[in-house]
């Protein structure tokens, strides 16, 4: 599925207080809108859809709170993008495939973007990385 472009609009971070004790990090990715945008290639324009979506990262209990609003412009033949419109402006549904596609795209950016805003405010990364585990006895190899 072929995703031209990727645009953050809007990063907001709030750090309402210092993290301490147990922090329980939520993080959700929404569909908000879909609008069409006509692009230009050399002498031809085609119309792609726009997607808008909006990713919220909550640290409970009430520590922080991040929020990335970003567009992901998806170019399809144009009886394609025109049935993406039809069905969006008629009951707000996506169809499930190209809805996984936006969505996983939409998470692999916001996920990063998260994680550098977190380390820029001294906030617990809100995806958990992975840990090393010294067992007891283990000594290090040269």
């Amino acid at each position: 599925m072929p995703i031209v472009g990727f645009n953050f609009n809007k990063m907001n971070v709030e750090k309402l207080s210092s993290p301490k004790g147990k922090i329980s990090i939520n993080n959700n990715v929404a569909l908000k809108d879909i609008t069409e945008q006509e692009l230009n290639f050399g002498k031809t324009k085609q119309k792609a859809a726009v997607f808008h979506v909006e990713f919220t990262c909550d640290y409970e209990p009430k520590i922080a709170n991040i929020l990335l609003v970003a567009e992901i412009v998806f170019l399809e033949d144009p009886k394609h993008i025109k049935s993406i419109m039809d069905q969006w402006k008629k009951d707000k549904t996506v169809d499930k495939n190209i809805m996984t596609v936006i969505l996983n795209s939409a998470l692999a950016k916001c996920n990063i973007q998260s994680m550098i805003i977190s380390k820029d405010m001294n906030l617990p990364s809100p995806i958990p990385l992975p840990k090393v585990g010294v067992k007891e006895g283990t000594a290090a190899k040269k």
